[in-house]
């Protein structure tokens, strides 16, 4: 169950998905099963970051060099593909484009601090560039890529509080909650540190109803197979490309993990929803393959950790 967590909520979301949609007993509850998911899913992720920051102080959350090394990555590669996107004309191949800048410029997972953590990594370093990274992207998502899809009141600055909303509420206010908990409630404090590992296995949960949603999203989809099939290579090039980058740089300050989980696991579920409100609907699909490959990829990494003997 440890080493193959991960496998087995893809496998659990997958599955599920395909019993809801067929079971005629399921029919009653798909009026308001969206409205469900969308108050578990945060409320799941809430959780698990509440017990992570738990561990993690104040003075834990402080800028590192590689940090700013991966910042100039994702950067660079999201203004580049703008560049190329918006000389482009309207092609069938351009959305596959498209997906490799949302791949790109999607900011690192809630759920990495998660994940870092159960393998023996820095979950303090991970979390600021966390912060930093979604920080940027609220400013960054909103200034370029209304020029490649402009839309009647979209500005700067109704996009930019939009992803605001989006995002931050979920990952600032349970860090703020743990920190409350840190200073005012110290037996509680205890006791959530003692029993941390419950977070990863929230992230197990939720990790299965976001595989369920990207099921629906390819489900739905009305692309071609040659299309599906090209989404589905461009998002694991990137996946592979920013976990191998982001280990790189790590490597140079002692940070390899963190380094890789930073710039590889991403917020798949705010791509999806990137893709459905500022692109071409059809990227949306781009961050359900991603969910699936940064899965698979932390799967195996932490089947080699449980393996190497350092952890239970």
């Amino acid at each position: 169950m440890k080493n193959w967590a991960l496998p087995m909520a893809i496998i659990t979301g997958i599955i599920s998905y395909l019993l809801y949609v067929s079971m005629p007993v399921f029919d009653i509850t798909r009026p308001w099963i969206n409205n469900v998911v969308a108050i578990l899913q945060p409320t799941l992720i809430f959780a698990m970051l509440f017990i992570t920051f738990c561990n993690i102080g104040v003075r834990d959350l402080r800028p590192h060099r590689w940090q700013f090394w991966l910042v100039i990555f994702q950067m660079s590669c999201f203004f580049l593909m703008t560049i190329v996107l918006y000389g482009i004309p309207e092609t069938t191949w351009k959305v596959v484009l498209e997906c490799a800048m949302l791949c790109l410029i999607c900011p690192t997972a809630t759920a990495g601090a998660v994940v870092t953590a159960k393998m023996g990594g820095n979950a303090a370093a991970i979390t600021t560039y966390t912060i930093i990274i979604n920080s940027i992207v609220a400013f960054v998502a909103p200034a370029m890529i209304p020029v490649l899809y402009p839309q009647e009141g979209m500005s700067f600055l109704p996009a930019f509080q939009t992803i605001l909303q989006k995002v931050f509420p979920v990952l600032i206010c349970p860090l703020l909650l743990a920190w409350l908990v840190r200073y005012y409630i110290p037996a509680l404090h205890q006791v959530l540190v003692r029993y941390r590992d419950c977070a990863f296995y929230l992230w197990t949960v939720s990790l299965a109803i976001a595989v369920a949603v990207s099921c629906k999203v390819l489900a739905h989809s009305n692309v071609s197979f040659l299309l599906l099939t090209g989404i589905g290579i461009v998002s694991l090039v990137c996946c592979l490309i920013q976990f191998a980058v982001g280990k790189k740089i790590g490597a140079h300050y002692s940070m390899r993990l963190e380094g890789g989980q930073s710039l590889g696991q991403k917020n798949t579920v705010f791509a999806i929803w990137l893709g459905y409100t500022f692109l071409n609907p059809i990227t949306a699909l781009a961050g359900g393959f991603y969910s699936i490959w940064h899965n698979l990829v932390n799967s195996y990494e932490l089947y080699k950790y449980r393996n190497s003997g350092k952890i239970e």
